[in-house]
């Protein structure tokens, strides 16, 4: 009974840790996309009427300034919008007719248009500014798993290899790692240069082969495309559960798994699940104990779990001690100064990144299961959350970007749709007919649902895997 509530108040909690996040981080960048637009709006002399930061029904409603503008927060936080003055949507009294939007030049309305995105640029820059200075966490790119016949493998990696460099492009973490090898395969290179260090501490210098430009963009995650997998603690056991199959079959506390039948066994997951294939199945072990090899011979306990009959033994894993922890945690921190051109290089390196992997996905040479919906970033948010302010911070960064990458694309109904139409006025000194625009919006329209049904497709089955 304790286990089943203590596990769904996890659940709940979980969710709504994450709703919560996801909410803060959607309400925080959408203000500042649609500040943008305000901002510059007001600056040039066109009236603002509304500043909804939401859609649907107000929750909340408040006017201020000498224009009256009315300040609305809205039920559904997808989203936002600002209301100016316009004689498309209304009678406009001919006293404020030159502070109506569609009166204004078009170099006005396209600064205005551009705001928006700039201001998610913008926020990209401080927030990876202040994620570089408050210092961010990460784990040492330290080689668990070779992947046999993978883009690894061809290129010599071997478990327990940390990973120095990418092209000459430091990579302290992860993070930094998977940046730089998606960064080098979308340049095209078929050739990348990777610097090693191996445990004994010397250096190789190795080369991997892409097939594709595209190939760590196929389905599945950037490292488990090439082959990798990070380190992961060993197969040594801390304790047993009494009277479990484990305990029966002769296991000790700190005994190390090595083999099971013929199987080398890698790690604790590879174990685990080594152990959940095969219900009732007697396995023969070798297990290292006092520096001597013990075989036993355990008989996994069949369980049902969400109706799939697994195998369990009833061991819990042992962890690394806080000072082995401790070497495969890094810090990258940058002072004051040095992290504003570290911060641009990052926008710049996301926002490149990004629209890369949208060519690719229009054109087919990338997975469009690399496409994320409002679950997949609420969960994200969450996770980010949850690990600390400066993981945070990036996660803020990535999607700020985003959505000004997004909100630039020329479809219309987004910000990019207007620009092009006001650059086609620019450039033929007469407006787009209003046929035309009405045309392209349900174009836009229906691009923006098919778009949406894809990414939530994707979302339902990454929550369902």
């Amino acid at each position: 009974m304790y286990r089943v509530r203590a596990g769904g108040d996890g659940i709940v909690g979980s969710f709504v840790f994450s709703l919560a996040s996801f909410i803060v981080a959607i309400g925080v960048l959408v203000t500042v996309h649609e500040y943008g637009h305000f901002w510059v709006a007001r600056r040039l002399g066109v009236k603002v009427l509304r500043f909804s930061v939401g859609f649907g029904r107000p929750l909340w409603r408040r006017t201020f300034g000498q224009d009256s503008t009315e300040l609305v927060i809205a039920a559904i936080p997808l989203g936002g919008y600002v209301k100016m003055l316009d004689e498309r949507e209304g009678e406009v009294p001919e006293a404020e007719l030159p502070r109506a939007f569609n009166r204004q030049p078009v170099t006005t309305r396209i600064a205005v248009v551009v705001a928006g995105p700039a201001f998610n640029f913008l926020f990209a820059i401080f927030a990876y500014w202040l994620m570089f200075v408050s210092g961010v966490p990460g784990v040492k790119p330290v080689v668990g798993d070779v992947e046999p016949s993978s883009y690894a493998a061809s290129a010599g990696f071997r478990a327990g290899d940390e990973i120095l460099s990418v092209e000459n492009q430091p990579t302290p973490t992860w993070e930094a790692t998977i940046m730089a090898l998606l960064d080098a395969n979308l340049d095209g290179k078929e050739t990348v240069h990777v610097s090693v260090l191996d445990e004994q501490r010397n250096e190789r210098q190795l080369q991997a082969y892409f097939a594709a430009p595209d190939a760590l963009l196929k389905k599945g995650g950037v490292l488990d495309n090439f082959g990798l997998s990070p380190w992961r603690p060993p197969a040594v056991i801390e304790r047993l559960v009494e009277g479990s199959a484990g305990e029966r079959g002769g296991l000790l506390p700190g005994d190390k798994v090595i083999m099971a039948g013929e199987t080398p066994i890698r790690h604790w997951e590879h174990w685990v699940d080594f152990v959940r294939e095969r219900p009732g199945v007697p396995i023969e072990l070798q297990v290292l104990r006092n520096d001597a090899l013990v075989t036993l011979l355990v008989t996994p306990d069949r369980e049902t779990e969400k109706g799939v009959e697994i195998g369990r033994i009833g061991a819990y894993v042992q962890l690394p001690d806080e000072e082995e922890r401790a070497t495969m945690r890094v810090v990258v921190r940058h002072g004051l100064l040095a992290a504003i051109p570290a911060a641009f290089g990052k926008t710049w390196e996301v926002t490149t990144l990004t629209l890369r992997t949208l060519w690719r996905m229009v054109s087919g040479r990338a997975s469009v299961e690399n496409l994320s919906g409002p679950i997949s970033i609420a969960r994200y948010a969450g996770q980010s959350a949850a690990v600390g302010l400066a993981t945070f911070l990036g996660f803020l960064g990535i999607v700020s970007v985003s959505l000004g990458v997004l909100n630039l694309l020329p479809v219309p109904i987004l910000d990019g749709g207007h620009l092009l139409f006001y650059l086609v006025e620019a450039i033929k000194g007469s407006p787009v007919s209003e046929a035309t625009q009405l045309a392209g919006q349900k174009i836009g329209i229906t691009l923006l649902l098919l778009l949406m049904s894809l990414a939530f497709y994707n979302d339902l089955v990454r929550l369902f895997e």
